[in-house]
């Protein structure tokens, strides 16, 4: 399953950033969709979640900060991100699957938030 995360780079504190997930054998509408991120030292942990009806949901830590979408039409999720910490320096994947679909997730894109 191809799931292509771009849109990583270096931004300063205070910045934004927008992910991309582009995921063209991903049928949206049967498969929930979902960004995870892991921290240096840290376990891969859940940031946000698409539902194939396409309504968002945040763990507590990124509500009111990042933004989920899609794009249906494209084959691709977003991740809006605003206001950075150093904080949020990892790697950001996304996931397709879950809820008894196939579960598989991208290669990862790296983002690196300078103090």
């Amino acid at each position: 399953v191809q799931l292509q995360a771009s849109g990583g780079g270096l931004v300063q504190a205070g910045g934004s950033l927008t992910l991309s997930c582009y995921a063209p054998e991903i049928n949206f509408g049967r498969s929930p969709m979902a960004w995870y991120r892991q921290t240096p030292g840290n376990q891969r942990e859940l940031v946000a979640t698409l539902s194939t009806g396409g309504r968002p949901s945040y763990a507590e830590a990124f509500e009111g900060r990042f933004t989920v979408s899609r794009d249906i039409a494209k084959s691709t999720m977003f991740l809006q991100m605003n206001n950075l910490n150093p904080g949020d320096t990892g790697t950001y994947y996304c996931r397709t699957g879950g809820l008894g679909a196939p579960i598989y997730y991208g290669p990862g894109t790296q983002v690196t938030v300078s103090s």
